[in-house]
């Protein structure tokens, strides 16, 4: 069995820090573009997988508790599921199929291409990676800020044949799903109002300056409704609220975002000649 902390290099209790800056430090040093040593290759997907699982906290979670069989097909909790089949992967639910007859699902909940993970985390591209390494076909699609967030069912022509499957709820823009001879490239559309970073969600909320003053109520929209928030008595303009998993889902999981909610105190741009007076008084009293 393998000792993810061990791969790595770091204790147990070491902080996310110290995880990504043990990462780069192995994923350099093993990266075959740098090491032409036999076994490299190897030693490089061994330190990225357990990058993948110790610097996601549900995932370092179910290993401190399971150990390395919460992540093995067939291990514990596993069901050893066939083609276009779920099977379970510790916590998480694994697709490979999201319901197009021969579509084979991304493992959202599993391992990604440790290549890609490399470039994502250096930010230069390997010339081992999958794209380089295998010729796909990419379709397009574009989806509402709404049908990304909730996930939505789809039909479109792949190469000639009319085929419906599903796009779990959570994908962001330039998320790419990978099937059994395709890949889809999702393009979202923005919100009037939101916007998105992540699966985080971040609302502007205009407030009378009366209110940020004395306090009181107001409403603001989440992506599941409207809910009513308490301001305090002199709420400064720019004050951020965390409304705690009131944000976007992680594809494939129980997790989800939060939502932030910044103050920003609404001006007149015209006010009457009453106005003007108590606010002159208010000045006074102010001082």
């Amino acid at each position: 069995m393998s000792d993810y902390y061990e791969i790595l290099g770091v204790s147990k209790g070491a902080s996310d820090t110290e995880i990504k800056t043990a990462y780069r430090k192995q994923a350099l040093k093993w990266h075959p573009d740098r090491n032409k040593s036999a076994g490299a290759d190897k030693k490089f997907k061994e330190v990225t997988k357990a990058f993948e699982v110790l610097s996601d906290p549900k995932k370092r979670q179910m290993y401190d508790q399971y150990g390395e069989d919460a992540f093995n097909r067939g291990g514990f909790g596993g069901t050893g599921g066939g083609a276009g089949q779920g099977y379970q992967q510790g916590p998480f639910n694994v697709y490979t199929n999201f319901g197009g007859e021969g579509f084979e699902g991304v493992d959202f909940g599993g391992f990604s291409d440790p290549f890609e993970i490399f470039e994502q985390f250096f930010g230069f591209q390997s010339p081992f990676s999958r794209q380089r390494r295998t010729r796909r076909d990419i379709y397009e699609i574009t989806l509402t800020f709404d049908e990304a967030v909730n996930g939505v069912k789809k039909t479109m022509i792949v190469k000639g044949e009319e085929k419906s499957f599903k796009i779990p709820a959570g994908v962001d823009d330039n998320m790419r799903i990978r099937f059994s001879d395709f890949d889809l490239q999702v393009r979202v559309k923005p919100h009037p109002y939101f916007k998105r970073k992540g699966q985080d969600i971040y609302f502007e909320k205009e407030i009378p300056y009366s209110l940020a003053v004395l306090g009181g109520v107001t409403e603001v929209p989440t992506i599941k409704g409207t809910i009513k928030l308490k301001i305090r008595p002199g709420t400064q303009s720019g004050t951020t609220v965390k409304l705690h998993d009131q944000g976007i889902p992680y594809p494939q999981t129980y997790r989800k975002g939060d939502e932030y909610v910044i103050y920003k105190i609404s001006t007149p741009s015209r006010i009457s000649s009453r106005a003007k007076e108590l606010l002159r008084e208010l000045d006074k009293e102010m001082e």
